[in-house]
């Protein structure tokens, strides 16, 4: 996960107004030793190794603070655009799809996801590589299980998952970083998504989502695999209002809650090469000059799949579309 922190996997929409505060250490000491002597008989860690890993685990404020202020919960769509559909980023792809063009063909191939949308997801989320978290996972979780309330059983349950992923996958958990949440890797997947998806793309035994950017594409593409991605199919177009419209828009929704012909069928004027009993979504954003309208189908709605959040999926979407032309056009003769 980048410094920004509102492409969160997670998809935080609705946290408090205020920054939670760091709660007593000898609280939070407790909690940990609470925690340990769980997962030890549950899962048949030793003691000693839990105690090896935890010792020197610290609650960080800082986290606190971020996860109480997510920018995507104020940020209108237009701002939140400009972050992610720059020179910089488009190219970006295309130079990363140059430098992984036949790993990155291999895996479509294998798995049926667009080549461009691996790339975009991988941009989005970390810039290619370049950031992915500065904090020590362990700190990270502990900081969410421990001292945050409103979020405590699901971060116990991926500090928990951590703890299995570093045995299965012969990771140092003390020395592992990641984003303020606990997502790790250019593709910023929190433990549980790491166990779930991650796959071994260079068939070497391991699944290494850190240093092995086989296994990286591969697991990305996966993650979109299992969620029901079908290759070469639309996944937005914009769209416009004629005079059938009856003046108000469908409530903004991660469901595909229409169909293409009932939109239509509402005034809404749109290109698509979806047929009419095609499901879709009608989604409202905040454009420039008003109301933006996008029409988003089921590969759109497989993107929120990876963060809950309509402006990431159109984000990753434009992203895609921009590096797939920059590609091709790099690759004329």
């Amino acid at each position: 996960m980048s410094r920004f922190i509102f492409i969160v996997l997670l998809g935080f929409l609705a946290m408090p107004a205020h920054a939670a505060d760091a709660i007593d250490d000898a609280a939070f000491r407790e909690a940990i030793e609470t925690f340990k002597q769980d997962v030890a008989e549950r899962h048949g860690f030793a003691a000693s190794t839990l105690d090896l890993w935890f010792a020197e685990v610290e609650q960080q404020q800082p986290i606190l603070d971020a996860i109480s202020r997510p920018a995507e919960r104020v940020r209108p769509w237009h701002e939140y655009r400009q972050i992610f559909l720059t020179e910089r980023r488009i190219d970006g792809g295309v130079e990363f799809w140059r430098e992984h063009a036949d790993e990155l063909e291999r895996v479509s191939r294998e798995l049926g996801v667009d080549e461009q949308i691996i790339v975009a997801i991988i941009g989005v989320e970390t810039m290619y590589g370049r950031i992915t978290g500065r904090w020590r996972v362990l700190d990270a979780l502990s900081t969410l299980a421990f001292a945050y309330p409103p979020r405590a059983a699901f971060f116990r349950r991926e500090l928990e998952e951590f703890l299995l992923l570093a045995r299965e996958e012969r990771i140092e958990p003390r020395a592992t970083l990641g984003s303020y949440a606990g997502a790790m890797g250019p593709p910023q997947f929190i433990p549980s998504s790491y166990r779930a998806y991650a796959v071994d793309g260079s068939n070497n035994g391991r699944r290494d989502l850190f240093h092995d950017w086989s296994d990286v594409l591969a697991s990305v593409a996966n993650y979109f695999k299992v969620h029901g991605w079908r290759a070469n199919e639309p996944v937005a177009d914009q769209a416009t209002t004629g005079r059938q419209w009856n003046g108000t828009h469908p409530q903004n929704s991660l469901e595909l809650t229409s169909t293409v012909g009932e939109l239509a069928a509402s005034g809404y004027m749109f290109p698509t090469t979806a047929p009419d009993n095609a499901p879709a979504m009608m989604v409202r954003l905040d454009g420039v000059d008003g109301d933006e309208l996008w029409v988003g189908y089921h590969n759109f709605r497989v993107i929120t799949r990876y963060n809950r959040s309509l402006m990431y999926a159109l984000a990753v979407y434009q992203l895609s579309e921009e590096i797939r032309r920059g590609y091709a056009e790099a690759q004329r003769p």
